[in-house]
């Protein structure tokens, strides 16, 4: 398959070999504008799930098409998760929607991890670690208070300073390069401690394996 939006944007990123947890195979960089639709300011779920999707399609035995942020919407309304006034509107999606799609295109259920205002964010480092060692897909990120939506392509375990490796669906302009992307910071190594304590967190983890795992 092809794309021309650039692939595995976390490459070269200096990190510890010896304690990071990574993606396991290729995925596509979605973010705004990257189709040509603005859906800035409430499209970052839709374009997370977005990269996911193209992980699935690298990766997983039943390909399909990455799907529009329409299509989405419609794929929840069909599911009776949305009402028929959710279509062409500017909602925003959660974990719970991309693990109903990811479902529904895929047949791959997800794990949907919780983790509520106040409780340190060390209590997903185990979670994240294994699933990377097994699975080895993407993850979806989302709060409350931090309420923008992201990527998870990795976990940096380090005591008290963990780290998760973020690729950030808010960018808007052209995909240049890798190294453009990582200088200002829309891919990154971010250490739990700069999440915000104020802010619940849901995470979608799909239980799929890449076909070299």
């Amino acid at each position: 398959m092809t794309s021309t939006l650039l692939s595995d944007i976390h490459c070269h990123l200096q990190h510890d070999l010896q304690n990071c947890f990574l993606v396991n195979g290729k995925y596509d960089y979605y973010h705004y504008l990257c189709d040509g639709f603005d859906d800035r300011g409430w499209g970052c779920g839709y374009r997370t799930l977005q990269t996911i999707c193209s992980w699935m399609n690298y990766n997983f035995d039943k390909p399909s098409k990455v799907p529009s942020i329409r299509e989405i919407q419609n794929i929840l309304v069909e599911l009776e998760d949305k009402p028929k006034s959710f279509l062409n509107s500017r909602q925003w999606i959660g974990s719970f929607e991309v693990c109903l799609v990811i479902d529904k295109l895929y047949g791959v259920p997800s794990k949907i991890v919780h983790v509520k205002k106040e409780d340190n964010l060390e209590i997903i480092v185990e979670i994240l670690k294994s699933h990377f060692e097994k699975f080895g897909s993407p993850i979806m990120m989302g709060g409350d208070v931090d309420c923008s939506s992201k990527g998870i392509m990795g976990v940096l375990v380090d005591g008290n300073n963990s780290k998760l490796l973020v690729v950030d669906p808010h960018y808007v302009g052209k995909q240049s390069s890798r190294t453009l992307l990582q200088n200002n910071g829309w891919v990154k190594w971010q250490s739990l401690n700069d999440f915000l304590s104020s802010s619940f967190y849901n995470l979608c983890l799909p239980q799929a394996k890449a076909k070299n795992k």
